[in-house]
């Protein structure tokens, strides 16, 4: 199966806020950070909008630095608060376009749609849906980075800032990455740089032609780990659950609508199979169990069953999803994705003894 990862990034996200909140703020340099009190402030930029980043500002720079190089700036102390708020917002919109969801920060997010479209092109279509939502809705704009991988997406999202999205394919990314500075790798700092030129490595095109037992032999573990994320070999996931979390669930979008009830009855127990490893390895225990059916014309419908106390058995779930699934063989339509979602969630060991005192008191 393809994998599909987004990389969400905010663009100059306490500066896109303030811009948002102060509209007057509009098309003139933004910085976020300490007073620079005439160019004799102590602190540092927290960051600035890309007006105030022609005049070559940037996250970290002393902020006296800063007042001498644009001293017209508008200078806000951070609101942490407003931040935060917006953040939570825009993470909810994320979040409601897949369940592996992975934030990483106040201002940027992985996502794994692999179970959500077949191709690029959905990819893309997705990725579009979501950047228009979070503009609408929030009032600021998203960068997004579609790959294979979280290395990759993540080297995409920052490539057409502000506001654009970045895909490549497997097959590109060699040519994708060729001519960027190593430095684009995640990881790869100033320092390391000039380490790696010293040796010859200026492009992650270099990597790429460089021998991996040459890599590890020039930069031991750190030059392996360079030479993967250039070959595109990063197997990391997107983080399916965290303790906060409501519910876990897993679609799948088949290659063409169906009818032929053996096909969809194979790929809800093949969902069923790879929950519930999710499940069994959090330690997740669930009461609701909810199956999706996405029929052709994309309409969509649920239909959920809730057991009397927190299970974890995917056969007593196999068994309301069929039950469920029977519901809809009226509407003769095919089908076009299906889902199964396990919620009202507990982790163990409060869930298993939650389960063990509702038993002994059958």
């Amino acid at each position: 199966m393809s994998h599909f990862i987004l990389h969400c990034d905010l663009d100059c996200f306490f500066a896109a806020v303030e811009e948002r909140d102060n509209p007057i703020y509009i098309g003139k340099p933004i910085v976020i950070g300490a007073d620079p009190k005439e160019g004799k402030g102590r602190g540092v930029v927290s960051t600035c909008n890309y007006e105030a980043r022609k005049f070559g500002l940037h996250s970290a720079m002393p902020i006296s630095r800063a007042y001498k190089r644009c001293p017209h700036g508008i200078y806000l102390h951070p609101n942490f608060e407003k931040y935060h708020k917006a953040s939570k917002e825009v993470m909810e919109i994320v979040n409601s376009y897949s369940d592996m969801f992975q934030q990483v920060s106040i201002d940027e997010a992985y996502l794994d749609i692999s179970d959500k479209c077949i191709n690029y092109k959905e990819v893309r279509d997705l990725a579009e849906k979501l950047k228009d939502e979070v503009q609408k809705k929030i009032g600021i704009t998203i960068s997004i980075g579609c790959a294979s991988t979280k290395s990759i997406a993540k080297i995409a999202s920052d490539c057409n800032k502000p506001n654009g999205i970045t895909v490549v394919e497997p097959e590109k990314i060699k040519f994708f990455l060729k001519d960027l500075d190593i430095t684009t790798i995640p990881g790869i700092g100033k320092k390391s740089k000039l380490y790696y030129n010293k040796k010859g490595i200026n492009t992650i095109g270099d990597i790429i032609n460089t021998p991996l037992h040459k890599m590890i032999q020039l930069f031991g573990k750190n030059g392996k780990w360079a030479w993967e994320i250039a070959m595109g070999f990063d197997d990391r996931e997107v983080k399916e659950f965290d303790g906060d979390r409501k519910s876990i669930s897993k679609e799948r979008t088949f290659y063409e609508d169906t009818d032929d009830f053996k096909v969809i009855l194979t790929k809800l127990e093949e969902l069923n199979n790879k929950i519930h490893k999710k499940v069994i390895k959090n330690k997740i225990f669930y009461r609701t169990v909810t199956l999706k059916i996405r029929l052709e014309g994309f309409l969509t419908y649920t239909r959920s069953k809730s057991f009397a106390h927190h299970i974890q058995d995917k056969n007593k779930v196999l068994r309301v999803i069929v039950d469920l699934l029977n519901q809809f063989s009226i509407m003769n339509k095919k089908v076009r994705l299906v889902g199964i979602k396990l919620s009202n969630i507990e982790k163990a060991p409060s869930a298993m003894q939650t389960t063990l005192i509702n038993y002994l008191a059958v």
